[in-house]
């Protein structure tokens, strides 16, 4: 007989029923708890800087919660966004694909004609299809909107059951307090003065409530830290009482805006832990943490890391992550060996035991079994990065690509055709441009960049001629 789902909150109740109907409670509880696939919660902050976290060594901002999530976990010491900006990096996390693949290499504008292809087999439709809940909360940023003249492919034609507070107007300089300017429709829950990620941390809360009986995919996506900075003003006062402080929202250092807004974050990671514990899923979820990109250096420090948001230096593509999950990762790991938000879709899909549609290639490789033995003999790889510009970022990034290819990293400027090599066993902070005393090592990696690039560049093609045929 097919096992009858048991509702943890009712358990003595469930017993009962099962005895009443002649079976035995203690098989069909184990039956049902062997069958039961594990949640997963993936906590995306927006901008957030690789040293900005308590347990990745920062001593001014406040993240206690995540800070034991990592004690309790694992923590990724080289952990790359394929894109040092918004958009691209959220089609590699959606796709398992390279952007270069996916045709989305730069952040999309309001009115872009551009979006996340629907005939993809997204990381939440993959769920979706294997019997899960699946929701996003927050930002989306992979199409223009209706609002602004585009076409609008909206989270929910790409594998979402639920859609809570997206946008559906240009997200830029930010919107932190109700009324929220990327969209007019959403409704006050918060009593008093609302804050944005307050009314995302109680959102996610509803929905593992809600979702309780059942297996959930949650892809919280959180609007912070991203400029304009606005905390909620008794958090910014406390951390601008703080010895060192920052001024105000655009100060560079211990900034105490951002300090007020990710200790909101953090907060709401600590209610979530706290929320699974008492539904007894904790042990049965696995929660993810990490951010889309660099923090933006003019209002924080990367530091040890070059630059920020929107470059190919270190500061603009190493991001924070934090994997927990109780009784499958022992606690206290670290990890040092490079994996990329293109791992998510095969890293997640292994770990839930989830089959990959065969008609989907994917970039990325999972890295579960780092998830047990970070020091395991993980297969070397390179990684790449194409960002083509037609003009400068505004926060100074220049059109480039770049690869990773063991300790080495070469950065190709399309610009004026430089070329840069760092060695980062040694110079973390890319201080050291080696490329004129290794000529040959930069020769090698430039032709494997320009190969991995064109073949890339022509799969994006190939596939648009395909569709439009």
């Amino acid at each position: 007989m097919k096992p009858i789902p048991i509702p943890r909150r009712n358990f003595l109740r469930s017993i009962s029923a099962l005895a009443a109907l002649g079976l035995n409670p203690s098989q069909a509880l184990t039956q049902n708890t062997e069958q039961r696939k594990p949640n997963i919660i993936f906590i995306l902050a927006d901008d957030l800087g690789w040293a900005e976290l308590g347990c990745y060594g920062n001593t001014f901002n406040e993240t206690p919660h995540l800070d034991r999530l990592a004690r309790n976990g694992i923590r990724f010491d080289c952990a790359y966004a394929a894109a040092p900006v918004c958009s691209p990096y959220r089609a590699s996390l959606m796709t398992g694909q390279y952007p270069a693949r996916v045709g989305i290499t730069d952040y999309l504008r309001p009115n872009d004609p551009k979006h996340l292809d629907e005939d993809l087999v997204t990381l939440p439709e993959t769920f979706h299809n294997a019997g899960y809940k699946t929701g996003i909360i927050g930002k989306w940023h992979l199409t223009g909107y209706k609002n602004h003249g585009a076409h609008e492919s909206s989270p929910d034609k790409h594998g979402f059951d639920e859609v809570i507070i997206s946008e559906n107007r240009g997200i830029s300089s930010g919107s932190y307090f109700f009324p929220y300017h990327f969209n007019r429709e959403i409704t006050k829950k918060i009593p008093g003065k609302e804050h944005l990620v307050d009314r995302s941390n109680l959102e996610a809360l509803d929905f593992i409530e809600r979702h309780q009986e059942e297996p959930f995919f949650l892809y919280l996506s959180h609007y912070a830290v991203h400029t304009k900075l606005d905390g909620k003003p008794e958090l910014v006062q406390k951390y601008q009482n703080k010895p060192g402080a920052g001024k105000d929202h655009k100060a560079k250092h211990n900034n105490p805006h951002l300090a007020a807004q990710l200790e909101c974050i953090d907060q709401g990671v600590g209610d979530i832990v706290h929320k699974l514990r008492d539904l007894q899923l904790l042990d049965d979820t696995i929660i993810v943490f990490t951010s889309d990109n660099g923090g933006e250096d003019r209002v924080t420090t990367n530091h040890p890391l070059r630059a920020g948001k929107s470059t190919l230096y270190e500061g603009g593509v190493r991001e924070p992550l934090i994997v927990h999950w109780p009784g499958n990762i022992k606690a206290g790991n670290v990890c040092q060996t490079p994996v990329c938000s293109i791992d998510f879709y095969p890293t997640l899909c292994d770990l839930a035991k989830t089959s990959i549609p065969k008609q989907h290639p994917l970039d990325g490789v999972s890295f579960s079994t780092l998830l047990k033995e970070p020091n395991n003999n993980f297969p070397e790889r390179n990684l790449y990065w194409y960002y083509p510009l037609e003009k400068p970022h505004f926060l100074g990034g220049r059109s480039a690509g770049s690869i990773r290819s063991q300790n080495w990293k070469l950065i190709e400027f399309y610009d004026t055709n430089e070329i840069e090599l760092y060695d980062l066993n040694k110079d973390i902070g890319e201080q050291h441009n080696l490329a004129k005393q290794n000529p040959n090592k930069s020769k090698e990696l430039l032709k494997q960049l320009r190969t991995w690039r064109d073949k890339n560049i022509s799969r994006h093609k190939v596939d648009q001629l395909k569709k439009a045929g």
